[in-house]
């Protein structure tokens, strides 16, 4: 197969682009000019520059190409972004369906996320049939992967060959930026994180949901989605395995959701706003910690295979490569 990969200089699409190479595929990948391109670096893909913001020249960079991964995404939970977030996660998942269906590309694998399921309501676990509303979400990054991935849908219901992958959490390997989860880990191993919130979470290895990826390409049915997820987790709980990886000692103690809100006024609503200086927590983030986000991977495990490898190891890679590559 020769794929086209968009996101491949981020966390997921990095590690796709590593999992295909290894099983013989050919990888060509759209690169912004300006990104980090460090998980890239070295690998033997064909690049070719450019965003998605140009219908008609994503229809001839995808053109010869038998499958689109569409991993990337703008991720920020930050107010000022928001038409950033729109147009690049929104109108550019628009104009690369549009692009692909013009090159007549056999299939498309859109990666969603589990933002786009919503919250499960208090004591219960999300999936596939797990239906909310734009209205009902939280950030504008949220409601951008919803809508994108209504435009999925729809390209699906139009007869293009279209396979939804939802991922939950991903933990792991090559996480440069780093991602939030990532950011946790960091805190933790950087003795930054001396209390913790009431929350939850589903973790997932980045490697069990670059190869659910594969596999809805291989076995994935068309218009249908696939949450990629596998344990579902407390805070405090992945604090302590943390803990018990490295030697260092989990946080004791929980404060109230109320405290993280007031440092978020403060970094967002003044010092961000007023003093140009880059905020360290959103109201966003720390509305959506209220609720336990936890989901049921069941539909991708029975249909396509999803693997469940530990989460215990995950966590390890994940603090190995950080330790390895000088972010500690």
């Amino acid at each position: 197969m020769k794929a086209f990969v968009t996101g491949a200089t981020g966390f997921i699409g990095g590690n796709l682009v590593r999992a295909l190479l290894a099983e013989g595929h050919q990888v060509r990948a759209l690169v912004r000019p300006e990104s980090d391109q460090r998980n890239i670096a070295g690998l033997p893909i064909e690049s070719v520059a450019g965003d998605l913001d140009d219908r008609k020249k994503l229809a001839e960079q995808v053109a010869g190409c038998d499958c689109v991964f569409h991993v990337a995404a703008h991720y920020s939970l930050w107010a000022k972004d928001r038409d950033a977030i729109y147009r690049a996660n929104v109108t550019g998942t628009k104009n690369l369906l549009a692009a692909a269906q013009s090159a007549r590309i056999k299939r498309f694998i859109h990666t969603s996320s589990v933002a786009a399921i919503g919250v499960p309501a208090s004591g219960t676990v999300a999936n596939e049939e797990t239906q909310t509303t734009v209205e009902a979400l939280v950030s504008d990054y949220k409601k951008s992967k919803f809508l994108a991935e209504q435009a999925a849908r729809e390209a699906a219901r139009n007869g293009q060959d279209v396979v939804i992958v939802n991922p939950s959490t991903p933990i792991g390997a090559h996480d440069v930026k780093p991602t939030p989860t990532g950011e946790i880990i960091l805190r933790f191993l950087q003795d930054r994180m001396p209390a913790y919130v009431h929350t939850g979470l589903n973790l997932i290895d980045v490697d069990d949901v670059v190869r659910g990826h594969i596999l809805a390409w291989q076995k994935g049915r068309t218009g249908e989605r696939y949450i990629l997820g596998n344990r579902n987790l407390t805070l405090k709980e992945m604090l302590e395995i943390l803990a018990a990886i490295t030697g260092k000692p989990a946080p004791r103690f929980a404060v109230p959701h109320a405290i993280p809100l007031a440092v978020a006024f403060v970094d967002e609503m003044i010092l961000a706003r007023y003093f140009g200086k880059t905020p360290q927590v959103s109201f966003s983030s720390v509305r959506m910690s209220r609720k336990a986000m936890y989901y049921d991977s069941s539909k991708a495990i029975r249909e396509l295979g999803l693997p469940q490898n530990s989460i215990e190891n995950a966590i390890e890679k994940a603090f190995r490569w950080f330790g390895n590559n000088g972010y500690v």
